[in-house]
């Protein structure tokens, strides 16, 4: 007889497999991993266009094109699973967007043709620009290479407790309630109405496949499984789950359309929304431990959604639980790319803690990740915000915290590419017969004003017009006055605290301290030396090296440490200070995403002697190789100095072996480093604990690792499916020891 160990073994074999077969049809993939499968034989999406430019937009738009896709969806189930379903596809795919299309898709001849057919000879992109241009806009934000957030596509989190409450069937209740009330909103409710109906159809599907493979299944315990993966898809087609497995089963299924639709991937507080249907469900004696924690297992294999544990109340009350013990060995279980966040508190349950950092270290997968909840929530304070909704806030994306059901932040999609502001300020001053420090900084901060004017400009272009181009019409369905009003949760939202994440600060730390140090402090160079050799890309190998043995930022207490805390200030006090209309409000951070490879190629060589086109530092990291001993406690008291304050985080992104074994104290001495970090004001920490010779051997043959993964940035991601650049960037943080 199979145990549960087997097929959690049988199921990773397969997600490896999977993980292998997306690199063939996608190539390399510099995203999370997302948990999809495969994209079969025959898979078409006949798109429906609706406006000039060859895309569609609006309720009628994004209803239509998500019912034909989810509609082409087939059924997707592993009788070796407990839970069913997967998504394989993408809505915004078929916008007619080459930028936007994977592989697979371009190369599919028979989607093509319907998407070519629809489509102008002028690729459109995701943001209807024949209605909402901004072109007065795109000088700027090319001159100061800003993300600006136009057509970004979800990045705030739904209240999971309203879709257990109500259930799809409850839904389609309640848009009938309230279209009666709001009469005038016909359009919103049909749409609402219509993709409702269209997850039944998905979750129907499973059903009738469920049925056939019982017939088909030889095997007693995979088709009792298989006639529980079918009773449970039947109870929740419209009824609101009443069970453990009927909750992590009506996650899963919900989860997909959302994905499908705009690449949703918040999740929610994992251990304390389960909690009730675990405890129910123990005290009848219906569900045992081991089963739980293969249903979470199994739930976290289906997609690796920003899922959270442990924390804090309003009342700075512990909120671990028994289930929270459950989640992470469940994750330990099947040991794939996750994203669970474990929240700390000086509070919190020290021995989950330290079971926490036990799994980081033995596993070495780079979960789970840990964030502050006192730092966060103070500092979200800070924006006017009251302790008890501060602490609904979780960690659901790759650096960002959100409220769910309340909260259109847009967070993580919204940059300034510092770097790029530093060196217009520095081309201005090459003019001027008189150059200083003094005078540079001046600039910088004039060029940095006039980038973020521009940038508030393009949030409030999306957060206004975003519902007539992209409706978030799955995930409405679990925001807070959305189907009470018939308006989309942009236009609704109880908060509107944007994240504004600077990028690049590292380089500009640095630059000012070579600066300083080098001409003006030692006189090694002239202002005229650095000009020439920024100019020709440092032909002089001489300027280069004495620009790059400057003092760095987080070797500590340099004037380039100096230049990151003051330039954190700077960064804070104008975003701060930009007006915003309708109770709108930037919140600064700093953060690159995955975007230190493409913001540095837009910048030419910098005085901290880095070269043009070369990447830019991650977030609020230093510089690769920025010293070689104590370097872990170093980078993070660093980061710990530049925090913004508001809630919005500057993560300390860790890549190291510690050079020490579980056996010999390696949970206390990680754990001390976290708590220590947090104490100074850290806000979130990924860490990779990785075997140095083992990530240089697969950079060199990633094949060989296929089940090697990483921690790229917020997100986790397989090595092997990573560009040769990005994996580069991994190999390029990497610390040796404590």
């Amino acid at each position: 007889m199979l145990t549960y160990a087997d097929r959690l073994q049988s199921m990773r074999k397969t997600k490896i497999e999977h993980t292998i077969a997306k690199k063939k049809q996608n190539g390399h993939m510099d995203l999370d991993d997302f948990g999809t499968v495969p994209i079969p034989e025959g898979h078409c999406v006949i798109p429906w266009y609706n406006s000039e430019n060859g895309s569609f937009y609006g309720y009628d738009g994004m209803c239509e094109n998500f019912v034909r896709l989810i509609d082409a969806h087939e059924p997707y189930i592993d009788p070796m699973e407990m839970l069913c379903g997967r998504w394989r596809d993408m809505l915004v795919n078929y916008r007619g967007d080459l930028h936007y299309m994977p592989d697979w898709l371009k190369n599919n001849k028979k989607n093509m043709e319907f998407i070519q057919k629809g489509a102008t000879a002028q690729w459109s992109k995701r943001w209807d620009e024949q209605r909402f241009p901004y072109d007065d806009l795109k000088p700027w934000q090319k001159k100061y290479n800003i993300t600006t957030g136009i057509d970004a596509d979800a990045h705030f989190a739904c209240d999971y407790s309203i879709g257990f409450a109500l259930g799809f069937g409850g839904f389609l209740e309640k848009i009938e309630t309230y279209r009666k009330i709001n009469p005038d909103k016909q359009a919103f409710y049909d749409a609402e109405k219509r993709c409702v109906e269209a997850i039944i159809r998905f979750i129907e599907r499973h059903i009738k496949k469920a049925e056939q493979m019982i017939l088909e299944e030889s095997r007693p315990e995979m088709k009792e499984s298989l006639i529980r993966m079918r009773d449970v898809c039947k109870n929740i087609c419209y009824e609101p789950p009443k069970t453990f497995h009927e909750a992590c089963q009506w996650t899963a299924f919900f989860n997909c359309a959302a994905r499908m639709y705009t690449r949703d991937g918040a999740g929610y507080q994992l251990d304390t929304l389960l909690y009730p249907f675990y405890e129910r469900d123990t005290k009848a004696g219906v569900l045992d431990d081991e089963t739980a924690k293969f249903l979470i297992a199994n739930l976290l294999l289906i997609d690796p959604h920003y899922y959270q544990i442990s924390g804090v109340d309003e009342h700075d009350v512990d909120m671990t639980n028994k289930l929270s013990y459950l989640i992470l060995d469940a994750a330990d279980s099947i040991n794939i790319a996750t994203n669970l966040t474990v929240r700390v508190h000086e509070n919190c349950d020290k021995k989950f803690l330290e079971k926490a950092v036990y799994y980081l270290l033995k596993n070495k997968n780079g979960w789970p990740r840990f964030c502050n909840d006192k730092a966060l929530c103070e500092g979200y304070m800070r924006n006017g915000v009251d302790k008890k909704t501060a602490r609904e806030r979780i960690a659901v994306g790759c650096n960002w915290m959100c409220v769910p059901g309340k909260e259109f932040p847009m967070n993580d999609t919204v940059k300034i590419n510092i770097a790029k502001v530093f060196e217009e300020a520095f081309l201005e001053m090459k003019e001027d017969a008189e150059k200083s420090v003094e005078k540079l900084f001046a600039l910088y901060e004039k060029h940095l004003k006039k980038a973020i004017e521009i940038t508030a400009a393009g949030v409030n272009l999306h957060i206004d017009h975003v519902w007539e181009v992209t409706p978030e019409l799955i995930m409405n369905l679990m925001m807070k006055n959305t189907l009470e009003t018939g308006l989309d949760i942009s236009q609704c939202a109880e908060l509107y605290t944007v994240g504004v994440d600077g990028s690049g600060l590292a380089v500009v730390a640095d630059s000012f301290g070579a600066l300083v140090t080098r001409i003006e402090e030692e006189k090694l160079l002239s202002w005229d030396d650095v000009y020439e050799a920024i100019g020709n890309n440092f032909e002089n190998k001489r300027v280069k090296a004495i620009l790059q043995s400057a003092p760095r930022y987080c070797q500590g207490g340099t004037i380039s440490d100096a230049w990151a805390i003051k330039l954190t200030k700077s960064w804070v006090k104008l975003v701060k200070a930009q007006p915003m209309p309708k109770g709108r409000t930037l919140v600064p951070g700093w953060f690159s995403w995955a975007r230190s490879v493409e913001y540095g190629k837009t910048v030419g060589a910098t005085p901290n002697g880095r070269s043009a086109g070369e990447p830019l530092s991650h977030g609020a990291n230093p510089n690769p190789h920025f010293r070689t001993d104590g370097a872990v406690t170093a980078q993070a008291n660093g980061i710990a100095s530049v925090q913004c304050g508001y809630g919005n985080t500057a993560p300390l992104q860790l890549e190291f072996d510690p050079n020490i074994s579980i056996e010999n104290g390696g949970v206390e001495i990680v754990l001390n480093l976290i708590l220590t970090h947090f104490k100074q004001g850290g806000t979130l920490i990924n860490i990779n604990v990785l075997d140095g010779e083992k990530l240089r051997a697969a950079h060199e043959n990633p094949d060989l690792y296929p089940d090697l993964v990483v921690r790229v940035t917020g997100f986790t991601a397989y090595f092997a499916t990573l560009t040769p650049a990005f994996r580069q960037l991994v190999v390029d943080r990497f610390l040796e020891g404590m």
